[in-house]
């Protein structure tokens, strides 16, 4: 049977209940008769052995997408570094 958290929207205590999957849920506090409003928890369910994905399938799957020898990695060339900015362009006139 799973474990239930429910808080009371009145004085804020946290229960937790025992309840089975077919029990309807609590509506009062047992303490100040607020009303409850179920938690939703962080679940300690573990699949372990042979055969799911944490153990089987993660394993190869993070393999096949690891990244590339650094010898076939290639860079992109670097920009040109000139003495004019963008979008000016030098005048040779000599009118001046």
């Amino acid at each position: 049977m799973p474990i239930y958290e429910y808080e009371c929207t009145e004085c804020g205590k946290v229960e937790e209940v025992l309840q089975k999957f077919s029990d309807k849920p609590l509506t009062t506090c047992n303490s100040c008769s607020g009303n409850l409003h179920k938690l939703i928890s962080h679940s300690s369910f573990h699949l372990k052995g042979s055969g799911w994905y944490v153990t089987d399938y993660a394993n190869k799957a993070s393999q096949s997408s690891s990244s590339p020898d650094k010898k076939t990695e290639k860079k992109a060339p670097a920009p040109d570094k000139s003495d004019s900015k963008p979008g000016v362009s030098k005048s040779t006139d000599s009118d001046t």
